[in-house]
């Protein structure tokens, strides 16, 4: 059998600066709206919320923003992150494809959520802020914003999704471990999460709802700031290094990807690998597909509606373009907590509508099957919300197969799934089943959009 082949980056190649795709994007994106005016909103509307130095890379243009040191002496503590040829799964698979995946479970958290998080605590506590609150679905976000809280001395407050509250309680230590507060939403901690529990008090909570107490706490308290783990451009921003890396360690094994896949939830993990070679593509460099995996039971990118809408349930947020499900929409509780969110990135909403990237929605039962079939290949349990690109990277590996072409596949496998070994328990228990969300409650919600004359 094959053995396994790592391609290594030395410390010194950690990217210094990220890349931005706004530069190079065939058409700009549409501008952010107040609620209350819709009109384009300024930076003093997200001052409550953000540090200034983040809303100025939210709405740049420079291809290239520089990654302070002090970010990438915290880097240096897992950053350059392997990339690995999967040769004992391509072996598996009897595939003339290629595979590769770069592995961003080797961080402090187990995840690729530590790049934006180190630098968004960097940024907040250069700016003179004393809290962080932010919201996390399966934990991932939330124990990677406590272990950068924690580096820079700023408490953090995470709302988490009260099924995932339930189902993952190490995701929970390891956010108490690195000193933060960990509540489960909603809560009785805030307006927004008391208004949902008095008409569902049995919800079992969703993003958009915890985004929405996250926002609420940081709004009221002129020490605390907001931080978002995915979603807004410069999050998809700080994510970047892993495609810049990844192109680097294509080089060394003398190799190109076709076509470059990620799961997606909020756009952060695919952006972050994506965007790069999507930017090389658009200055005139090789065509790639990028292909944006997400759950069935969620599918905001092959299901949602293109419109304007809140990024939260209590209508908090500005107003994005985006795909988006309905802010109101609560997604059925599968397993991979960090995909359940009714919108999508606006720069990925956008690259979907201008055809540069694919969606592809997936069951968790094939997913499940394909993260067992990787990590007896490879090693790597990987994270249920990975599991959706390793399902779709074997795909297009079985396609090959099929078609007798052999094409290069990158996939980025965005953390490991040694907190969520409760998942897999019940997959080999027979308990998980494909989920299906509620048609009734999607078109309300979808009917509920918010009207916007700029459409």
């Amino acid at each position: 059998m094959n053995d396994t082949t790592k391609y290594l980056l030395p410390e010194d190649r950690i990217p210094k600066v990220w890349y931005n795709i706004a530069a190079d994007l065939p058409q700009p994106l549409e501008p952010v709206l107040h609620p209350g005016t819709g009109q384009p909103i300024g930076p003093d509307d997200l001052a409550p919320l953000f540090p200034m130095a983040l809303i100025g890379q939210e709405v740049s243009v420079e291809r290239e923003i520089e990654i302070p040191d002090p970010v990438r002496d915290v880097y240096k503590l897992w950053r350059p992150s392997p990339m690995i040829r999967a040769r004992r799964l391509e072996e598996a698979l009897d595939t003339p494809a290629k595979i590769y995946y770069k592995y961003e479970g080797v961080s402090p958290a187990g995840s690729h959520k530590p790049n934006t998080a180190v630098a968004q605590a960097f940024y907040n506590k250069e700016e003179g802020t004393k809290r962080l609150s932010t919201e996390t679905g399966a934990g991932q976000w939330g124990s990677s914003l406590a272990f950068a809280g924690n580096l820079f001395g700023l408490p953090v407050d995470v709302f988490m999704v009260k099924v995932s509250f339930h189902q993952k309680p190490y995701r929970r230590a390891i956010m108490e471990t690195y000193g933060a507060r960990c509540v489960a939403s909603p809560s009785e901690e805030t307006e927004a999460g008391k208004a949902i529990l008095a008409e569902h008090p049995d919800s079992t909570g969703s993003l958009g709802i915890a985004i929405s107490e996250a926002v609420e706490v940081a709004a009221k308290n002129d020490d605390t700031k907001y931080s978002l783990g995915s979603v807004l451009n410069h999050v998809l921003l700080h994510q970047t290094v892993i495609g810049l890396e990844a192109i680097e360690q294509m080089d060394l094994a003398g190799d190109y990807p076709d076509i470059v896949i990620g799961c997606a939830g909020g756009g952060s993990n695919f952006a972050g690998l994506a965007f790069p070679f999507l930017g090389e593509k658009f200055r005139g460099g090789k065509a790639v597909r990028a292909i944006a995996v997400e759950p069935a039971a969620c599918p905001t990118l092959s299901r949602g509606k293109f419109a304007y809408d809140f990024g939260d349930t209590a209508h908090l947020t500005p107003l994005v373009k985006m795909h988006t499900l309905g802010s109101t929409f609560v997604p059925p509780g599968f397993h991979a907590g960090g995909l359940r969110y009714h919108g999508m990135s606006p720069l990925v909403s956008h690259l979907k509508e201008l055809g540069e990237i694919e969606a592809l929605a997936l069951n968790q039962i094939e997913c499940f099957e394909a993260g067992v079939a990787f990590a007896r290949c490879e090693g790597i349990v990987p994270a249920p919300e990975s599991t959706h690109a390793v399902r779709a990277a074997i795909i297009e590996a079985e396609k090959c197969k099929e078609e007798g072409t052999g094409r290069t596949i990158l996939f980025n496998l965005s953390g490991h799934g040694h907190f969520d070994m409760q998942a897999y328990t019940d997959f080999f228990a027979g308990k998980l089943t494909d989920i299906e969300y509620d048609e009734d409650l999607l078109t309300e919600a979808l009917a509920g959009l918010p009207e916007v004359a700029a459409e």
